[in-house]
């Protein structure tokens, strides 16, 4: 396998249903599964999921104190990251929940060798409450903790959308896919892809991120197996 370790980045409407429903017992179960297909390759996996299901302080944390709206957004991760552990569990996964918010009750605060030690044991890491601190966002923790666990590449997880376009591709047929773009590309054209604070982090360590569509059948064992699936955002010169 290409990456032996992975940062997986999921957003929060992974959990959720069509019909606004915040959390889906089938939308958890078919993703739990797919984890579950890539980790029999044995690589190690952390994950960070996003909370927009339950909670887009931008839109909903209008008029209220930014940092206040930041916060409920660090612990609707956190509910998320349970969510999430109870479906990886039922297909038989192990995992533990660290959380950068303490709440020792329902999760492990999170400590970095802690979490080397779980992944070198093969259990997932689901990594809850953001970077701890208010301003940043679910892309930039998982920047970070990838960066902190020694990740191969972090894996921007889409849904039905299998790769970085240079438009809407379900606005645009005719919008063209990028196999790969350089991070300063990203950047500059404003690519919906990760905040650029998490860009930015990225570029400095030189770690890659592949934007892939998790549901596409196989999808995620090509990424791991390194062919040439969704877009990678690295440094072009180095290849």
């Amino acid at each position: 396998m290409r990456y032996k370790r992975v940062l997986l980045k999921l957003s929060g409407e992974f959990l959720g249903a069509e019909d606004g429903k915040v959390f889906s017992p089938e939308a958890t179960g078919a993703l739990a599964r797919e984890i579950a297909r890539a980790k029999e390759t044995g690589v190690e996996m952390g994950i960070v999921v996003g909370a927009g299901n339950i909670w887009r302080g931008a839109r909903q944390g209008m008029g209220m104190d930014r940092a206040t709206a930041d916060y409920i957004g660090m612990l609707a991760t956190v509910m998320n990251s349970l969510a999430l552990q109870d479906a990886l569990e039922s297909v038989g996964l192990e995992t533990r929940v660290q959380t950068a918010l303490t709440i020792t009750e329902v999760a492990e605060p999170y400590i970095r060798r802690k979490a080397l030690r779980h992944l070198e044991k093969g259990r997932v890491v689901i990594f809850g409450g953001g970077t701890g601190n208010p301003f940043f966002s679910t892309d930039t923790a998982a920047a970070l903790r990838g960066l902190e666990i020694g990740a191969d590449a972090v894996l921007m997880a889409k849904n039905k959308v299998d790769g970085v376009y240079d438009d809407d591709p379900r606005q645009n047929p005719n919008a063209h896919r990028f196999e790969e773009l350089d991070y300063m590309e990203v950047l500059s054209r404003g690519l919906q892809v990760m905040d650029a604070t998490a860009v930015s982090l990225c570029m400095e360590a030189g770690l890659p991120i592949v934007v892939f569509d998790i549901f596409k059948a196989g999808a995620m064992l090509d990424v791991l197996s390194g062919k040439e699936v969704g877009t990678i955002i690295h440094r072009k010169d180095r290849r």
